[in-house]
């Protein structure tokens, strides 16, 4: 994880956050998604860096490969070859 991605319990209910500001990672990337440019969110949010907008982009890639995709695979039925549903649909 980057060091511009930081995780406080007693921040953001221990979401990720940029530089242990109250910005959410997940903040950061619904603002791109709308359609907003990297230059219109530094100019909304001064104390942000261009650096911390990379970061958020790069984020989701090694958070969902690490900590999700072991939920991923063992929450979810039929979503993984060890799965009790997906054995059967298998036989």
């Amino acid at each position: 994880m980057s060091d511009r991605i930081t995780v406080d319990p007693l921040l953001c209910h221990g979401k990720p956050c940029i530089r242990g500001l109250r910005y959410p990672v997940e903040n950061v990337l619904e603002w791109l998604a709308s359609g907003m440019t990297t230059e219109d969110i530094l100019a909304d949010y001064a104390d942000l860096e261009r650096e911390d907008i990379l970061a958020a982009l790069s984020f989701p890639h090694g958070w969902l490969t690490l900590n999700d995709l072991n939920v991923w695979r063992h929450e979810i039925p039929g979503r993984c070859s060890t799965s009790p549903a997906h054995r059967q649909l298998a036989e």
